[in-house]
């Protein structure tokens, strides 16, 4: 596909918090990673407020295990707590992806260069990514590096279909849709031999207001455009 990115990631924990169980401090992982998750693994390679980032697929490599950790988190009034969150061990996906233009950012039509976008990202993925990989929450840490997606062997490549029941899909931001309001997106997701084919957000039945939110501003004054980050890349590797 026409900008896209196939990568693997890989970590020896996961939490994809399943938010029915936030209430009681206990924290339990979906079974497979959702939309947004692997979403901000592809926007931790690359980012810009000019691209909206889709995540196309996602095939599960290892047999999906669980482990329960004893852990003290801070609480909001100070102080610690004690609870069990229950993690994803030993973790490893592959991920096809592409980017395309934010048609809601016309103040960043500037910056809408598909050829050098596409060669920053690639080059980002070769170097493990922009900023911090982690998998769910930050103490989980993953990395990432290039692959071709299907290849290899996957622990349910002959595995039929596994249905994941209903789980969040992901968020809606207003520079994404053009409403000025947050929403979250649910849909029920089937695994069939381990590759699961991501909807598109706006493909998603389910979805609910969660706040009202207003887009971040971005301009030429506070974005680089890509011909300038392109530019600094070959300069740092001319070095």
């Amino acid at each position: 596909m026409r900008n896209s990115i196939e990568f693997q990631v890989q970590g020896a924990y996961a939490l994809f918090t399943d938010p029915l169980t936030k209430l009681g401090g206990e924290k339990l992982t979906y079974q497979v990673p959702t939309y947004q998750a692997v979403k901000g693994i592809v926007e931790s390679i690359y980012w810009k407020p000019t691209l909206l980032m889709v995540v196309d697929s996602i095939r599960v490599m290892n047999p999906i295990r669980m482990e329960s950790k004893g852990v003290r988190p801070i609480e909001y009034g100070g102080g610690n707590t004690l609870a069990n969150y229950t993690y994803l061990k030993d973790v490893s996906y592959q991920v096809r992806a592409h980017f395309e233009f934010n048609m809601h950012r016309p103040d960043l039509a500037h910056d809408r260069n598909e050829h050098k976008h596409h060669n920053i990202m690639l080059r980002c993925l070769r170097a493990g990514g922009r900023r911090d990989i982690f998998l769910g929450t930050r103490e989980c840490q993953a990395y990432v590096e290039p692959c071709e997606f299907g290849s290899g062997e996957g622990f349910y490549d002959k595995y039929g279909d596994i249905y994941l029941g209903n789980m969040v899909h992901g968020i809606n931001y207003p520079d994404e849709t053009g409403r000025d309001q947050m929403e979250v997106r649910l849909w029920s997701p089937v695994m069939r031999n381990g590759v699961i084919d991501f909807i598109r957000p706006e493909e998603c039945s389910q979805v609910r207001r969660i706040t009202d939110m207003k887009p971040k501003h971005f301009d030429h004054t506070n974005v680089e455009s890509a011909d300038e980050c392109l530019a600094q890349l070959e300069e740092g590797e001319n070095a």
